[in-house]
């Protein structure tokens, strides 16, 4: 069984414009903009993190936004929600804020004990923010948004599956253990994780596949300190049988990547070098940041992204 696996690291997501993505994230939600790239594949596409004050693993959430995608159709095979870890209490701040501006999906309920406010993102987004009376982590504190209701990060994800039995069973390899089950849902916690550490899995066997598209989740990241803990990782995975790629350099961190039994896509993503690499603290997110091999070609890879606001 792997072991060093501390929760979720990042979710990376795919949007249809890029200044509105960027104003929900930081605006609506209040989440720092930790860094501004391109996507490594096609660099006339942005790559945002949003995060806390120094992009911790376990509160990144990140976009693609393709100008014009098609949006997504929800469905199996894919993650269905992104879930928020906000203070005790603070849910009827949120509802307020989201009704005010327009939000959409606004749904209060409880899940496995907490109060859970579900909502949607601009391309309708599978999101929750979840109440939490024990999460310690500093937030980003921007926007308007008060400390005791602003966000800590991520509480974890939920899979909405055909059949829940080998990802359970993976679940189980990768460090997490089987902790509750609320009607079809199943839930996985980390233990000893970074907060960022439960799994639901959503058992739906009547749903047909998702398609991906704008507002869809693209892939889940989960977390190890560092290169040496990741190989190991990916070594275990590979004696297991899944097909697993090499270590690809993401310049903020060192990436893996392979397909799950229900179709999610899983990278397992190490904790350094982290978003200050090439950037002081104070001013993460500020500039345009590209991999080296794109630096030549700033000035047209500029020119081809829209501004977006600060």
């Amino acid at each position: 069984m792997i072991k060093d696996i501390k929760g979720l690291h990042h979710v990376t997501s795919m949007a249809s414009d890029a200044r509105q993505n960027n104003r929900f994230f930081t605006d609506t939600l209040g989440l720092r903009r930790v860094k501004q790239t391109v996507n490594f594949d096609d660099p006339s596409v942005y790559h945002l993190y949003y995060g806390d004050e120094t992009g911790s693993a376990g509160t990144v959430m990140t976009y693609f936004p393709f100008p014009n995608m098609m949006l997504g159709r929800p469905g199996v095979g894919e993650v269905g929600e992104t879930q928020f870890s906000v203070p005790k209490g603070s849910l009827k701040f949120w509802q307020d804020r989201f009704t005010a501006q327009g939000v959409d999906g606004l749904e209060l309920d409880t899940v496995f004990g907490a109060n859970r406010l579900r909502f949607m993102g601009p391309d309708g987004d599978g999101l929750a923010l979840i109440e939490s009376s024990d999460d310690k982590r500093a937030p980003w504190v921007a926007g308007g948004i008060p400390d005791d209701a602003a966000i800590r990060g991520f509480a974890g994800a939920r899979f909405s599956l055909h059949n829940t039995a080998a990802t359970e069973e993976l679940l189980g390899f990768m460090g997490y253990q089987r902790a509750e089950k609320e009607g079809e849902v199943t839930r996985f916690i980390i233990p000893n994780g970074n907060g960022a550490d439960t799994i639901d899995l959503a058992a739906l066997p009547k749903t047909p596949f998702a398609r991906q598209g704008a507002g869809s989740v693209h892939h889940i990241a989960f977390a190890v300190e560092n290169r040496e803990r990741q190989l190991e990782v990916r070594k275990a995975l590979m004696d297991t049988g899944y097909q697993v790629t090499p270590v690809i350099d993401r310049d903020y961190f060192w990436a893996i990547y392979f397909r799950t039994p229900g179709g999610v896509l899983f990278e397992v993503a190490t904790n350094e070098p982290g978003f200050d690499r090439d950037e002081d603290t104070a001013h993460l997110g500020e500039a345009l940041k590209l991999p080296t091999r794109y630096e030549d070609y700033r000035d047209q890879i500029q020119a081809n992204l829209v501004p977006l606001a600060a």
